[in-house]
């Protein structure tokens, strides 16, 4: 498929992903990107969603749009996490099977993976034993959103597929201290301690769990790459998986993204941890084999994501700030 011919609509293009995505088609060549508003399309509501697909008539959907957030915001807001995103996923996927969309790509998370599976995570791993408890309902939602594709072609044909990505952070990203993911809390933290000339900046928990990452315009990238090189046959009946992993294939523990962090943005105190808070999975890294087999490799190094996602948030953390105080 040649995107640059395609009308494409990318659903939650104002998120961090979103956005990457809308940049990474741009650079494609692609010209005709349909986006909407919250206020404009409500995705959670069928009609709205429905009427929008049969007036813009989208060749290529991407389903990026999700209610996200980290641990704290995961366990607190467990039936939101649950309901809107199988609102939004299961309203997208089926307006998008009635419109005759010609390729849908759909986005999960590697939390759909059992808590304790094996270490690297394969597409297989799903659905082989019990999920991590903060983010249950989220991953639940995801797991139901990656089968809907599935099963819209094994029953219907249609060119559904869906890739997971490993954790995501960069330009746009969440640095609300109570509901945004590990790396831009701990960015956050840590420049706050800096810039308040701090002498100790405490993490959550033991800083032993590992988790991987991923720059989010290197996803994108590979999200465009996908969209253009795997159809749904080969995904289902070829690998015979529900989904492809997207990440980077290399972890560290979350002190050792602390202590990167720290250097990035000058912070020179101790980093200290607070071990009655949750650790979360013991480790995360996705088996990326599929992803490289069918031709994509990330682009860079994790450091340099981090130095060019500090200077994006140097350069908007007024914004940032303001917008909390509202």
């Amino acid at each position: 498929m040649d995107l640059r011919t395609k009308k494409i609509y990318v659903a939650g293009h104002s998120g961090m992903v979103g956005s990457a995505t809308v940049r990474a088609l741009e650079r494609r060549g692609c010209q005709n990107v349909v986006t909407r508003e919250l206020d404009e399309l409500n995705l959670t509501r069928q009609t709205e969603v429905e009427e929008f697909f049969q007036a813009e008539k989208p060749e290529v959907v991407i389903l990026a749009a999700a209610k996200v957030g980290g641990i704290l915001a995961n366990d607190t807001y467990r039936a939101e996490f649950l309901y809107d995103n199988l609102m939004i996923e299961a309203n997208v996927i089926h307006a998008a099977h009635e419109a005759g969309v010609e390729k849908l790509l759909f986005l999960g998370s590697s939390c759909i993976y059992p808590k304790l599976a094996p270490q690297p995570l394969k597409e297989e791993y799903l659905l082989s034993d019990y999920l991590e408890h903060t983010n249950e309902p989220y991953a639940v939602a995801k797991i139901a959103g990656l089968k809907l594709c599935e099963n819209y072609y094994r029953q219907y044909g249609d060119n559904f597929v869906s890739a997971m990505p490993t954790n995501l952070f960069g330009v746009n990203d969440n640095f609300n201290l109570e509901t945004s993911h590990v790396l831009p809390a701990l960015m956050r933290k840590l420049h706050e301690a800096k810039t308040r000339g701090e002498g100790t900046a405490t993490i959550w928990g033991t800083g032993k769990p590992k988790r991987e990452f991923l720059f989010v315009d290197d996803l994108a990238d590979a999200l465009v790459f996908l969209l253009e090189n795997l159809d749904a046959r080969t995904l289902y009946d070829e690998m015979n998986v529900a989904h492809v992993n997207v990440g980077s294939g290399e972890d560290l523990t979350i002190l050792e993204l602390a202590q990167t962090i720290a250097e990035v943005v000058g912070f020179e105190g101790e980093i200290a941890r607070d071990e009655s808070k949750p650790d979360g999975t013991p480790r995360k890294v996705l088996d990326v084999s599929r992803l490289r087999s069918l031709g994509w490799e990330k682009a860079r190094p994790l450091r340099a994501g981090i130095e060019e996602t500090y200077q994006w948030f140097l350069e908007n953390e007024s914004r940032i700030t303001s917008k909390e105080r509202v």
